[in-house]
């Protein structure tokens, strides 16, 4: 029976309930699985086994109660147990093959169970032969496996600690620094780099000042850097070129090694150059020849080029500020308000470093490496990178060329629960690729972002109703929901509808009609036009088939905000009063809340007749044009669905709030240019006042 046979049969027990655990001959077949000399397939199937059987021992094994977190469980107990034998007999071995072995299963262990991984790494039996090892001069094999499973060990703490206090780290520099193998040399940098990373991370926060913490090592973080960007634009050892992109990936945090990589056009082209291309109009599709783990390096780079610093909610920069008076403090004695940040964070910085990568091609990269895996890590990323490339509305038009929108809506999809799953329960890591193919949506045509398709841009509502309602979603993430969905509303009446039936968006759009900031409120007002006017179901909860309480507050909000400051909020507000006013039952609603508060004349007069040389800021022509048209059409909808009687009672009104008067200027103001879109509905309103004695011609 071949090897993979072998794992076939393990997998296939491992998915049994009745299984109980590995036998020492099953063991031994996994340990020799990983092997570098084994195809990718058979690694593949190993490291599936070994997950289903760590995960199986886990799930079978569960902690007692009160079991503090840092110590040892059964579980991990069991695990350690059983594998740490054959790695721990392959250590004493002298056999370079037998060592190989059990460093390349000890890698693996790692990566699937770190827990395990970490005991067994600092047991005295077993770090004392690795250290033995690298004494007695390794085989370039040999060696390049050590340097990867201290890699490894390296992001682990426990770990770190140890290699630090041993002879390992000096190993490590001197094997980044020989030339004889690439492979061995990338692989010592990558180890370097994890281990000056980790031990800065451990570091942090003990030292009075904002200075970068100091680690043993005395590797220079730009040496390595150059070093990585080398092994990649030279191609010549696969290996060492995917241990270079794994390095890239951790130093690419740091502010100066981004805007270095940014700048090297030969790097990048050499870098973009590994995504495989399938063709634009191939269907999406995992392509099993890809490299995943140097598909995933090389998203993470990108992404950490791209993504600009976070921004912070008011609460979040004054928890800020506490952290940096308690840890730095100023040379006066005083404590610093201001956090530190690097200047190379800045937004204007990384809006170039974007700019620089769209013209190198990033466009076409990020929708290919969706193309050819389907990884939730590279997903993630590649949707972090396109949302920091989209905030610049320049590179947008570049990326949907690039197919990044189709790249996101694969995102999402991956992502997306069943319809039935509650919004509070959809993973947050879904945000960043749905608020990217917001912008794109908010700012380029739908035909363009969701194809001919009509059923793509119904798909999309659920994910923006996602974006709007989720408790973890920014104000800013709403914002561009609001807007997103506005597109979506003027595309036709069924997309309106589809929108006002997503559960709980009405609600949530109508609270934010309240909101302080004001381009939320715009953005929600403007939403709710569109509904209107595309929804029966929404016409008839403003101004429906009867008069209710319900009915009669919404106008009441409508009418307010065709008052407010902004003009773009009043002329979305107003045009909803125009198309709501079309319904008498409507303008029954308008006429009790006359009646009662003796608003509704003065705001439709005042856009009517602005008295725009009280404002700070007048709108223009266009602005005011418009304001004007829907309080024609407002008031003409709302005098011609009132019996005489209703009039009558309203002339006072008509007189002192100036609306009567307003309609005489606007009907002499167009009757010489025969404009009949306002002549016309302002002549009829006119022509009501007039009956009823509350305009002197």
């Amino acid at each position: 029976m071949s090897l993979d046979d072998k794992l076939d049969a393990l997998l296939k027990q491992s998915q049994q309930k009745s299984w109980a655990k590995l036998g020492s001959e099953e063991v031994s077949h996994l340990t020799q699985a990983f092997l570098p000399t084994q195809s990718a397939d058979t690694r593949s199937k190993a490291y599936l086994v070994l997950s289903a059987v760590c995960q199986h021992i886990r799930e079978a094994i569960t902690p007692p109660k009160g079991k503090g977190a840092e110590e040892s469980d059964p579980a991990t107990e069991a695990l350690v147990k059983l594998f740490a034998p054959p790695i721990r007999d392959r250590f004493r071995e002298t056999n370079n093959d037998e060592l190989i072995t059990g460093v390349s299963f000890f890698i693996a262990l790692f990566q699937v169970d770190w827990q395990s991984a970490t005991v067994i790494f600092l047991e005295d039996g077993v770090f004392e032969s690795l250290t033995d090892v690298v004494d007695l001069a390794p085989s370039k094999e040999l060696a390049g496996e050590i340097a990867r499973l201290v890699a490894q060990a390296s992001t682990h703490k426990p770990c770190r600690e140890r290699i630090v206090s041993s002879d390992l780290q000096g190993w490590l520099e001197r094997s980044s620094r020989q030339t004889s193998d690439a492979s061995l040399r990338s692989a010592s940098a990558v180890a370097l780099i994890k281990l000056s990373r980790g031990t800065a991370e451990d570091t942090k926060g003990l030292s009075a000042t904002n200075s970068q913490p100091s680690t043993s090592s005395s590797v220079d973080g730009t040496e390595l850097a150059s070093l990585m960007k080398n092994l990649v634009v030279s191609g010549d050892d696969s290996s060492a070129v995917t241990n270079a992109v794994e390095g890239l990936a951790y130093m690419s945090i740091e502010p100066q090694t981004r805007e270095a990589l940014s700048k090297d056009t030969t790097f990048l082209s050499r870098l973009f150059n590994l995504i495989p291309r399938p063709k634009r109009n191939q269907a999406f599709s995992v392509l099993s020849a890809t490299n995943t783990a140097q598909v995933y390096g090389i998203a993470v780079i990108i992404s950490n080029i791209c993504s600009y610093r976070p921004r912070l909610s008011q609460e979040q920069e004054q928890i800020a500020k506490l952290r940096q008076m308690a840890s730095n403090p100023s040379p006066s004695g005083l404590k610093s308000t201001e956090p530190v940040t690097d200047p190379l964070d800045d937004d204007s910085c990384v809006k170039e470093r974007c700019r620089r990568m769209v013209t190198a091609g990033v466009g076409d990269v990020l929708s290919g490496m969706v193309r050819v895996t389907d990884g939730k890590g590279v997903y993630i990323n590649v949707a972090r990178a396109i949302l920091g490339l989209v905030e610049d509305k320049e590179n947008r038009g570049k990326l949907l060329q690039g197919g990044c929108s189709r790249a996101l809506i694969t995102i999402i999809r991956s992502f997306l629960p069943p319809a039935t799953t509650p919004v509070k329960q959809v993973e947050e890591s879904v945000l960043d690729a749905i608020q990217a193919l917001a912008k794109f949506a908010i700012t380029a045509s739908p035909l363009h972002v969701f194809g001919p398709d009509q059923g793509s841009i119904f798909d999309a509502i659920r994910p923006f109703s996602i974006l709007l309602l989720h408790p973890s979603s920014s104000l800013l993430q709403q914002f561009e929901a609001l807007m997103a969905l506005t597109n979506l509303s003027s595309t036709s009446p069924e997309a309106s509808t589809r929108i006002s039936e997503s559960e709980g968006l009405m609600n949530k759009v109508e609270f934010m009609l309240l909101d302080d900031n004001q381009l939320v409120q715009r953005a929600s007002t403007e939403l709710i036009c569109n509904l209107i006017a595309g929804s029966e179901k929404v016409f008839d909860k403003y101004g429906g088939q009867e008069e209710t309480a319900n009915s009669k507050s919404k106008l009441q909000i409508l009418v307010a905000l065709s008052d407010v400051e902004d003009p773009h909020t009043r002329l979305a507000a107003s045009g909803a009063l125009a198309t709501v006013t079309s319904s008498p039952n409507a303008s029954k609603a308008l006429y009790s809340l006359q009646m009662e508060r003796h608003r509704v004349f003065p705001i439709l007069a005042q856009l009517i007749d602005p008295t725009s040389e009280d404002e700070d800021t007048p709108p223009d022509p266009a602005t005011a044009a418009g304001l004007l048209h829907r309080g024609i059409v407002c008031v003409r909808n709302f005098l011609t669905s009132l019996d005489d009687g209703l009039i009558k009672a309203l002339v006072p009104d008509a007189k002192s709030s100036g609306l009567a008067q307003g309609l005489v200027k606007v009907v002499k103001s167009n009757a010489e240019a025969q404009n009949m879109s306002i002549l016309q509905p302002a002549a009829e309103a006119l022509k009501k006042l007039y009956d009823h004695g509350a305009v002197v011609l």
